[in-house]
């Protein structure tokens, strides 16, 4: 999982064009939705689009979004545990 969670900082800085932010910033285990890098609702609905075209991994209700995206840690589980094989 470690190899995904590296794979998703470098996408969010990219899909949510985080500047001045390297893979090294982003604390896996962090808050991460109104965290330290800023990301509202807004940068959630560009994760959510990235996640289902790049991992066939669909989060379709808040309840489900507000768990999955905790923290990068989550994330990163919740796309292992549903992505297609």
């Amino acid at each position: 999982m470690n190899k995904l969670i590296e794979e998703l900082k470098t996408k969010l800085i990219d899909v949510l064009n985080l500047v001045d932010v390297t893979p090294e910033d982003i604390d896996e285990n962090a808050q991460f939705v109104g965290g330290e890098l800023g990301i509202d609702s807004i940068d959630v609905l560009e994760m959510v689009v990235m996640i289902e075209k790049d991992y066939g991994v669909t989060i379709n209700n808040k309840e489900m979004g507000e768990k999955v995206f905790a923290t990068l840690t989550a994330l990163a589980q919740y796309i292992e545990e549903n992505k297609s094989p």
